[in-house]
């Protein structure tokens, strides 16, 4: 069983994977800082120094002025601006990923392939240039294509 276990590990596939997960997580913190840091704030900004981590709706009677103070005293609270937060990153890893996989299948495609240079003979069979307008190998006249 253990080597049967070694063999599934060294496998390319599994590699690949656990190289892509790692990335992936350490990507995911850079668009999260990246949104919560670079992109949200500025638009906050625009809407007049909106806070988009303390948005939120009290849920209870118990009036609260930030979020934070809610959580404090276990308040339940529809945290629609983290929500708005986690929105906008999925949206970015989503369209970076399909960047990726735009680029990768690009790479992927097969070239035409290249237009033929030969024809066979019709009496032996042999390949012959395409202009060729007697046989090489068997000295046949062949028609003109």
């Amino acid at each position: 069983m253990w080597k049967e276990f070694r063999e599934f590990i060294a496998k390319g596939n599994v590699l690949d994977l656990a190289v892509g997960v790692i990335i992936g997580g350490a990507f995911g913190k850079i668009v999260d800082s990246l949104v919560g840091d670079v992109i949200l704030p500025p638009i906050g900004k625009v809407f007049g120094g909106l806070d988009f981590s303390n948005l939120f709706i009290n849920l209870t009677d118990t009036p609260v002025a930030t979020l934070a103070e809610a959580k404090e005293k276990g308040l339940a609270t529809l945290n629609y601006g983290s929500f708005l937060s986690v929105l906008v990153n999925f949206l970015i890893l989503a369209f970076v990923i399909f960047l990726i996989v735009k680029q990768a299948n690009r790479l992927k495609r097969e070239e035409a392939p290249a237009a033929p240079t030969t024809k066979d003979c019709p009496h032996c069979f042999s390949a012959i240039p395409l202009k060729a307008t007697r046989c090489p190998h068997c000295t046949s006249e062949l028609r003109a294509a």
